[in-house]
């Protein structure tokens, strides 16, 4: 609504009413129905009849971008400029077994051609998150350069690019849906179910997308409704009692005017895992998460897009890990637990965008409220082993243990096509409400485990409060045909408050206050600049350099259960600046591609969190710096017809050039230790053919490899944690028809057995075994 009254007053600019239109033909002249035509940066999209012939109507003269894409064939991308004299034009498509497609990308908030862009950015298409299997976006680990995803089993991936990584709850790698900051790792989605493609940007990206951006953005869009119906259906079993079932529709209600889309999943596994406290299966999981969409045109300018997603998870031993990580890899796959609760996580997303699209200027305005409710409803085994010791209690009702967002963007910006200042400007608001109630019960055995006491639960009730704002702006200006320059800047302030109570309840009485309900506030400001140069090689070809900055905000903790000590004490924000020097080209009509990085990236105000047992207490504090320097390579290719070949390389050389930590009451210096959750290498190598063997029945065969190659990385502060490095094998082979695709698929088909995640004190968590299945594909295109 305030982005309407804000436009209520803006000037419309009078319309010519001009029709652009043309033809769409297949390599060899052809006609070819059914392809999607779209009007970048608008809602307006068109498909091609039967002779192949398109049309929009109403425009003004002007410079045009528009996407061509249709199933078989490469998308192409191409700029017309609407005159009165010329309104139509002749598109040749070529087959996609041939010719890579033209990439569409919305990293600078506004859709542009990949090779247009000026820094190091990873694209996966729709066809190519399927054809790699992606379900979840911690399997992006050795696709993208320098990324690493790992989780502790309880489905919160903790992700890392080029050595800046994820520590606690506020991320180091911000997630974006659909033009929504998925806020923490509470209110994150990380399933992919009918997805148009995602981006990552490697390296700060502060000026656009602010808080927790440091190490990059994960931007995630899913396919959206148009005037054409499309739906799919996707059955997949495997191994460990493994099924996927998926499905979806968009399709016009009006046309030209009212859209709806719908996506629904349910997915489940026995346990990878063997509890041998109670020989019964462990981290059983099950998911059932949608994505539905209704867009409303009111015209040619203005668009309206409700949004709400779900994912809800149910988890029968949500922290598969073991102590220690010899135990862990001799004997994988089974644990001793004797504390199991089943967790319940309902995550829920909802948004409304409103567009307006002038001849000039495009407007948005992203309105989104996220809330997640998280709980065990038994106690779960704090201490990982049979032993009565520590276990965690979480089920105090539905006042706690949620977290609430509502965060609003505004938007303006420029077309982008044809000009040769390209600018972004806005302002961003958040609120975010959390409300926490947790207990460690110190079981029979806890004085095992250095407990001066017995048969007692320590309860920790918070209330956390945060709020913030910020004012960004971009700009890009071509000061010659070839050469470009970039620069933006943004403002983020945040306030934090936490109000802590701390309790003491010995078995069997009634709890008793040991810290009265205690407050604290902070407030948190940065700036985070941008500035780069790019240099046009030739159509098809750019070289950059750029300089950026990016932060992970900072918070309040609590300093320990000594009552001596003041409750709550605060972090300060921690930042990371990164300087990066890299070519992007495409050759030989779209069969090659390929990007070259090298970057330089310091951190400073390091946030160091530690876990201080018995009293299951994280404290973060801000110590030492960080250097993270590499190297990334990219290359996609189809040198041949139906065979494609894609090789991603990274390395990273990240180290604490200062670093100092407490343990057991004394400071240990840590200087010239290697980053955690950061492999030394990540390489995949890709390898896909396909063929049409019976041309009459389009029936055609597709066989897939694929390569990856991790090196060492270390998963505690002191490097004692080490993963050695490792390799994986993935596979997938099947048949396709023009609707329906059939095939098997394994992957880490030598089941390898490898460190997915580690605490400081040493659970360790083994990523998942080989596993296999078969997949069945049915869609209406």
């Amino acid at each position: 609504m305030v982005a309407l009254i804000m436009f209520a007053f803006l000037p419309v600019l009078a319309q010519e009413n001009l029709k652009l239109g043309g033809r769409i033909l297949k390599s060899d002249s052809r006609p070819l129905p059914n392809v999607e035509i779209r009007i970048l940066n608008s809602t307006q999209t068109q498909f091609s009849d039967k002779e192949g012939q398109f049309a929009f109507d109403g425009l003004s003269s002007g410079k045009y971008e528009l996407e061509f894409s249709a199933g078989g064939f490469a998308s192409t991308i191409l700029q017309v400029e609407l005159t009165a004299s010329r309104t139509d034009f002749v598109v040749r498509l070529q087959e996609a077994v041939s010719q890579l497609d033209e990439v569409v990308v919305s990293a600078d908030k506004k859709e542009q051609r990949l090779m247009s862009l000026p820094y190091s950015i990873s694209i996966l298409s729709g066809r190519q998150v399927n054809d790699y299997r992606l379900w979840n976006t911690r399997e992006l680990t050795g696709i993208i350069p320098n990324y690493f995803a790992g989780h502790s089993g309880d489905d919160r991936n903790v992700v890392g690019i080029r050595g800046i990584t994820t520590t606690s709850y506020d991320p180091a790698v911000a997630v974006y849906v659909d033009g929504v900051n998925q806020f923490s790792l509470d209110t994150y989605i990380p399933q992919l179910n009918d997805v148009e493609r995602i981006e990552v940007l490697r390296g700060p990206q502060g000026t656009l997308y602010g808080r927790n951006a440091m190490g990059g953005v994960i931007n995630i869009i899913t396919k959206q409704p148009s005037n054409k119906t499309r739906a799919f259906v996707e059955l997949t079993n495997g191994n460990y009692d493994q099924f996927r079932y998926t499905a979806g529709v968009q399709t016009p209600l009006v046309k030209d005017r009212l859209y709806f889309g719908a996506t629904a999943l349910i997915q489940g596994r026995d346990g990878y895992y063997t509890n041998e406290f109670n020989n019964k299966s462990f981290d059983e999981q099950q998911t059932i998460s949608g994505n539905y969409f209704l867009k409303y045109r009111l015209n040619q300018h203005w668009s309206v897009t409700a949004n709400y997603k779900h994912q809800n998870n149910r988890n029968w031993g949500a922290f598969p890990l073991v102590n220690g990580v010899e135990t862990a890899l001799e004997e994988p796959y089974k644990l001793s637990q004797n504390a199991v609760g089943k967790m319940i996580d309902n995550t829920q997303n909802a948004s409304l965008a409103v567009q307006h699209r002038s001849d000039k200027l495009l407007f948005s305005s992203q309105t989104a409220f996220q809330k997640n409710y998280r709980y065990y409803n038994s106690p779960l085994d704090g201490d990982f082993s049979p032993l009565d010791a520590v276990s965690i209690i979480n089920d105090y009702g539905k006042a706690y243990n949620k977290v609430s967002v509502w965060t609003q963007e505004f938007r303006l910006s420029n077309i982008p096509a044809g000009s040769r200042l390209n600018w972004t400007a806005g302002a961003y608001l958040f609120s975010q409400q959390a409300p926490v109630k947790q207990a460690t019960y110190f079981g029979e055995d806890a004085g095992l485990i250095g407990s001066p006491m017995t048969n007692f639960s320590s309860i920790t009730t918070s209330k956390a409060s945060n709020r913030g704002l910020a004012f960004f702006g971009q700009l890009e200006y071509a000061i010659s045909e070839k050469w470009n320059v970039l620069a933006g800047l943004r403002y983020d302030y945040e306030s934090k408050k936490l109000n802590v109570l701390g309790e003491f309840q010995p078995e069997g009485a009634d709890p008793i206050v040991t810290r009265p309900d205690t407050s604290a506030k902070a407030g948190f400001s940065a700036l985070s600049p941008k500035l780069g140069i790019s240099y046009e090689v030739n159509e098809q070809g750019r070289l950059f350099a750029n300089f950026t900055r990016g932060f992970r905000t900072g918070g309040l903790t609590s300093l320990g259960s000594d009552p001596s000590q003041p409750l709550l004490f605060s972090y300060k924000p921690e930042y990371s600046s990164n300087i990066e020097l890299g070519f992007r080209q495409e050759l030989w009509n779209r069969k090659l591609r390929l990007g070259i990085t090298v970057f330089y990236t310091e951190l400073t105000d390091a946030q160091v969190p530690t876990l201080v047992l018995p009293d299951a207490i994280t404290i973060t504090r801000n110590t030492g710096k960080l250097v993270s320097r590499g190297f990334e390579f990219e290359l996609s290719s189809k040198p041949f017809k139906g065979l494609q070949v894609d090789y991603n390389f990274g390395t990273t050389r990240a180290k604490y050039s200062s670093l100092k930590v407490s343990s057991n009451g004394d400071e240990v210096n840590l200087s010239g230790r290697r980053q955690i959750f950061t492999p030394a290498v990540t390489s995949m190598l890709a390898v896909q053919y396909e063929r049409i063997v019976f041309p009459k029945a389009h029936l055609g065969i597709r066989v897939r490899g694929e390569w990856t190659y991790l090196g060492e990385q270390y998963f505690n502060l002191s490097n004692s944690i080490r993963q050695s490095p490792y390799q994986l094998l993935n596979a997938r082979a099947g048949i396709y028809t023009r609707r329906s695709e059939f095939y098997f698929w394994s992957r880490n088909i030598t089941d390898q057995q490898y460190i997915s995640y580690a605490y400081d004190f040493g659970a360790v968590h083994i990523a998942p075994p080989a596993t296999y299945g078969l997949t069945y594909r049915y869609s209406i295109n």
